[in-house]
């Protein structure tokens, strides 16, 4: 298909699908050298970080080291230093985003920014920081990102009942995601008990689908008919889940009077395996109502070869077939999805403390030379 160089298969993914393209990415060049801006035309519509995320742009490119010297020889604590760093870049961000939540009415613009990993196992903790965050950051497109751990779920609930967007990460299981779900929705009606606008308030549940595949790949072996299935088999049926909890009686009493859905977002769409086709998570989960984050390859490959057409339709049927036969296959879902979910925090936690590591060496050689 021809098309104009104003547009692009990204824009329409959304024009002809109601799936919103979001860049799974965000560094100081995008800020201050108008990389965000470059995305933004060529039809991303949101961005979504994570520790991992923000330790690689921070120790891989000088960009941030007038920054960090200056807050350093402030006399900021390495820790402190980091949070600066992390949110001028969330600030400006934002701001480029905000004209595309202002034309959307708040659907997109948005851009995550998760609490320490550290906090994903501490209800009180992970709300304490996520009201700091938006409190600090104060703009109506942030997303606070919290892991969906069991002690995050009620935190969520929490700080949707507070009236604040939240992001919802690391989704695994379809278990999990019914959790999940139920805490936005008891969240809206809290928010809605005490007189809040729900409106105001956004969600994204973030479901992660290539690791799951990678994992069970691993036990059931590359050979088997069932590899490379598992995980657009569960994430079709989470949207069917989608359909059902938002189309209910109970949502649309509160959707009469402003509530918006907790959109679904395939999170680590990137394909794993090489012998697997470069656009299998995304070209196979499109349907409206839901949203891609990219990584920057994933999204390339999508504006070169993309192909922008609802693939979840019904067949909702053959992929629960595909889960039970892979549980005749001795396959326990739910011992993949606690290992990938501590996997997850894991490697989070381990960026997180060795980019603190490597600023802290940083910092004494500053403080030697002053």
């Amino acid at each position: 298909m021809l098309r104009s160089k104003y547009m692009t298969a990204l824009h329409e993914l959304y024009e002809q699908t109601r799936q919103s393209p979001w860049v799974d990415d965000l560094k100081r060049s995008y800020v201050d050298r108008g990389g965000l801006n470059d995305l933004i035309v060529k039809g991303i519509r949101g961005v979504t970080s994570n520790p991992t995320i923000m330790a690689n742009a921070i120790a891989s490119t000088t960009d941030y080291d007038d920054q960090f010297r200056e807050l350093v020889l402030g006399g900021s604590t390495v820790e402190e230093a980091y949070w600066e760093l992390v949110i001028y870049d969330i600030l400006g961000a934002l701001e480029q985003l905000h004209p595309l939540y202002d034309s959307s009415d708040g659907e997109d613009g948005y851009v995550s920014l998760e609490v320490a990993p550290s906090l994903a196992r501490d209800t009180q903790a992970t709300i304490a920081s996520a009201r700091l965050l938006h409190e600090r950051i104060a703009r109506p497109n942030l997303m606070v990102k919290i892991p969906a751990t069991k002690e995050g779920i009620n935190a969520v609930e929490e700080m949707i009942s507070e009236g604040h967007s939240i992001n919802v990460t690391l989704i695994f299981s379809l278990g999990r995601y019914a959790e999940v779900v139920e805490a936005y929705i008891r969240g809206i009606e809290r928010l809605v008990d005490r007189g809040g606008d729900p409106g105001k308030v956004a969600s994204v549940a973030s479901f992660f689908v290539s690791r799951v595949d990678t994992e069970i790949d691993r036990r059931i072996g590359p050979a088997s008919k069932l590899a490379g299935q598992a995980a657009l088999a569960q994430a079709r049926l989470a949207y069917r889940y989608f359909e059902d909890s938002f189309s209910s009686a109970r949502f649309r009493s509160l959707a009469e009077i402003g509530a918006r859905p907790q959109r679904p977002l395939w999170a680590s769409t990137s394909t794993k395996n090489p012998a697997y086709p470069d656009l299998l998570y995304v070209e196979g989960l499109i349907a409206p109502q839901t949203v891609n984050t990219l990584p920057i390859a994933t999204m390339d490959a999508f504006i070169d070869h993309g192909i922008p057409r609802r693939s979840i339709i019904d067949g909702y049927a053959a992929d629960e077939e595909i889960l039970e036969s892979l549980k005749s296959e001795g396959i326990d879902f739910k011992e993949v999805t606690d290992l990938l979910e501590e996997q997850g925090l894991n490697s989070f936690s381990s960026s997180f403390d060795d980019l603190l590591v490597k600023m802290e060496v940083k910092a004494a050689q500053l403080r030697g030379r002053s």
